[in-house]
């Protein structure tokens, strides 16, 4: 639990951070283009990458050269690639006045945020669905994993609470300390927040091998209690799986492919991710213009992950007695039902209201645009996820 926990910790301060650079520098409108462009690709050349070195390394070997780089870019990033971004930033890429897609230059010209977007993302597929589920899956025996599975997610999900409020009070208490340079305020809080982010990345590796001796352990007693026979059968067992090629990537793929099953999930979480892409660029722009100060945007986004955390974790709870009692027909159709509900006010009040010309009318959208990315991922974790599983 207390790893699920870090993962997401960490998690949520590199989403808020890496919103923030974006919007801040590219606009809003460079999200779709750096998602299709950039996280597309390296998510391929991840899977692909993965999917070889599972086949050569050892379980804890794969752990650490999964996790390791990750952390060691965020160092990086946050005390040399930063404090140097003046003299890294391609500034020959600027867009003109007038120029079109001026965004997709600024993603070239700004080319240390764009990584650090995409490495963020790419975390977001790493931690918790491969490195911790992975771990899970390995010493949780079937019989327990009902029992168990949802606590993790209850407990973990409790992460971005602490999150959101720690991202929330770093930027506000180093505003206080320059509240005269944006840019250096912004800079320190990024180092701040990075060490935090270190600590529980230590964490994480550290529980891991506790937690993998802890099962190689009850393993070993487990063998010890076998008869000679059983354990001499077990180790021929063991000797023709290990004979057995495993499947490459491409021939995994091919079997998926079959499943009609997964055919139609895949469909409903490509949905779900356009859904999500289509409401909340339009909102992150619409919380750019209320808050254009990198800090106080900062701020607002780690108030937000905290309430998405309260929310979500309410869901949990509500959610899992939900599907028992309504069925899993209702539990599917909650979240889309509620993300179409509340999208339509948004898009109505972006396209009539005078936004730009009331604070009133900007802050109203903004509310409305909030409430409904803080429910549709809430959903999404209670509702979605489970039924989708």
């Amino acid at each position: 639990s207390l790893m699920m926990f870090c993962i997401i910790y960490v998690f949520t301060m590199t989403r808020d951070t890496k919103d923030t650079l974006i919007v801040s520098y590219c606009g809003a409108e460079a999200i779709a283009f750096l998602k299709v462009y950039g996280v597309v690709p390296a998510a391929m050349a991840f899977m692909v990458g993965y999917s070889w070195a599972a086949n050569h390394l050892s379980k804890r070997a794969l752990f650490y050269v999964t996790i390791i780089p990750f952390f060691a870019f965020y160092a990086l990033f946050a005390y040399v690639l930063y404090p140097n971004r003046h003299n890294l930033h391609l500034e020959q890429f600027a867009p003109t006045a007038g120029a079109s897609l001026p965004y997709v230059r600024n993603l070239l010209r700004y080319w240390i945020f764009s990584i650090y977007y995409i490495t963020s993302e790419l975390w977001g597929s790493a931690g918790v669905p491969l490195l911790f589920w992975q771990c899970a899956n390995d010493v949780t025996p079937i019989d327990q994993a009902k029992r168990f599975y949802p606590l993790f997610a209850v407990l973990g999900n409790m992460a971005p609470i602490v999150s959101g409020q720690t991202t929330a009070f770093v930027s506000k208490w180093i505003k206080k300390l320059h509240p005269h340079d944006e840019h250096l305020a912004f800079e320190n809080t990024l180092k701040v927040l990075t060490s935090f982010m270190m600590a529980a990345g230590g964490i994480v590796m550290v529980l891991y091998w506790y937690v993998m001796d802890v099962s190689s352990a009850q393993a070993a007693q487990a063998q010890a209690l076998l008869s000679k026979s059983a354990l001499k059968k077990q180790a021929k067992n063991d000797a023709d799986n290990s004979k057995k090629a495993k499947p490459g990537l491409l021939e995994s793929m091919k079997i998926l492919s079959k499943s009609r099953w997964l055919e139609c999930i895949a469909v409903m979480v490509v949905s779900y991710g356009l859904t999500m892409e289509f409401t909340e660029i339009i909102w992150k722009a619409t919380v750019k213009m209320a808050f254009p100060n990198k800090q106080d945007y900062m701020e607002f986004m780690g108030n937000y992950s905290t309430v998405v955390g309260i929310m979500t974790v309410l869901m949990l709870l509500l959610g899992s007695n939900t599907i028992k009692i309504l069925g899993w027909r209702v539990g599917a159709m909650a979240t889309p039902v509620l993300m179409a509900t509340l999208a339509a006010p948004f898009f109505a009040y972006i396209s009539f209201g005078d936004m730009h010309g009331s604070r009133q009318a900007l802050m109203t959208a903004l509310t409305i645009g909030t409430i409904q990315n803080i429910l549709s991922k809430a959903t999404k974790y209670a509702f979605f996820d489970p039924t989708k599983e």
